[in-house]
């Protein structure tokens, strides 16, 4: 009996953690398909808006137009479907998105300033130049997560991260994104505070004041505010109630002002090196892998609270090393076909989880699916001016 006693805690390394109060579904379950495709869908615009952010940076100032915006954003997309599913399947296999990540705007955005570039008067070319380089940069920069992960040094690094250290480590994480979502939000006060508004509103206070046994209006609090704030977009346009207004706030506020939907080709399939193979210099090289490394523990901080949300036992150090080798493939697929950043896993996404209390990995990889889906078909690009609003949450 005492034998059997030793073995039965052989196998029970890694003690539960107790679930957090109010999670519906943890990792390993799943909601019904049809609530699985609706959560997976909401993932889906969530990222959306960082992607449209990020190329709406970047892409003007390289020398691109819309042509050139709507292919960007339809690569990131694709790019980041492959990630999360690889994170997913083979990484932490925690609900994490894999997406463009606002850590490395300033090391690009320095690339894309780089006096180099300036001299070509062709926009095009100066945009394929341009990518070219970052390519470069990122590819080089990959190398740093992937070492540092698959080899295990990040497993030494993370086990000094204890509760008290871990804490701040995800609330930092997550506040850092305020100072570049409410400008973007302030850029068109009247849209993006009524969103912000209304998806507070319809997560945290109309459930208590329904009362409703079934998570409806908190679960897809995301979906009802992007519906209900874009047609409220639309017929402030269709009036005119920009008419006459700044340049700046027409493009921040108006629905028909994006370009996007006249520029994105109906199919098109993102592949290697679609501009051209990459340039190598080694000063932007070493300027993104700072990023890359901000980008690391960003990551860390994030599967620790995606384990939280999806109910999962604590995360092994050699678990989290893993991680970070998978993300630096994804860098690496980032610098292949051109994706503009680098990625990190979603802060955003992993809020999501929390404010939905569904930790389900299926959702995540759901979502995935749109991005792939909708990276080869690109016409729902329209809606960005709404899902730009929504990031700042």
């Amino acid at each position: 009996m005492r034998g059997a006693a030793v073995k039965a805690d052989v196998l029970q390394p890694h003690p539960v953690k107790d679930q957090l109060p109010g999670v519906d579904f943890c990792v390993t379950s799943s909601p019904h398909w049809a609530e699985a495709v609706l959560l997976g869908f909401q993932h889906y615009l969530v990222m959306l808006g960082t992607t449209i952010i990020i190329t709406g940076i970047f892409v003007p100032k390289m020398g691109g137009g819309n042509v050139e915006k709507a292919e960007v954003i339809q690569t990131v997309l694709f790019v980041a479907g492959l990630n999360t599913l690889l994170q997913t399947w083979f990484g932490t296999r925690l609900p994490v998105v894999m997406g463009a990540s606002y850590t490395f705007i300033i090391p690009i955005y320095s690339i894309v300033l780089a006096p180099k570039y300036s001299q070509y008067a062709d926009p095009h070319e100066r945009f394929k130049e341009t990518m070219r380089g970052i390519q470069g940069a990122l590819l080089i920069a990959s190398l740093f997560p992937m070492i540092a992960g698959f080899l295990g040094f990040w497993r030494i690094v993370v086990r000094f991260l204890s509760p008290l250290s871990a804490v701040p480590l995800v609330t930092l994480t997550g506040l850092g994104l305020y100072q570049l979502g409410f400008p973007k939000l302030a850029n068109c006060i009247e849209v993006g505070l009524p969103l912000l508004i209304l998806l507070v509103f319809l997560s945290q206070y109309l459930p208590l004041i329904a009362k409703s046994k079934r998570a409806i209006f908190d679960r897809f609090a995301v979906l009802f505010s992007v519906a209900l704030v874009w047609v409220y977009a639309e017929v402030l346009t269709v009036a005119g109630a920009y008419d006459g207004r700044p340049q700046i706030t027409q493009l921040s506020c108006r629905t028909d002002r994006s370009g996007l939907i006249t520029a994105a080709p109906w199919i098109r399939f993102p592949y290697p090196f679609q501009w051209g193979g990459p340039t190598f210099h080694a000063g932007n090289a070493f300027a993104v892998m700072a990023a890359t490394f901000v980008a690391v523990v960003e990551s860390t901080g994030t599967f620790i609270a995606a384990s939280r949300y999806g109910s999962a036992t604590p995360i092994p150090p050699s678990v989290l090393s893993r991680g970070i080798g998978w993300q630096g493939v994804a860098i690496f697929l980032d610098g292949m076909f051109g994706a503009v950043s680098g990625s990190t896993a979603s802060v955003e996404n992993t809020g999501l989880l929390g404010l939905t209390r569904v930790g389900s990995r299926r959702a995540i990889q759901i979502s995935a699916g749109f991005m792939l889906f909708f990276s080869v078909l690109g016409m729902l690009l329209h809606i960005d001016k709404v899902i730009q609003k929504l990031s700042c949450f």
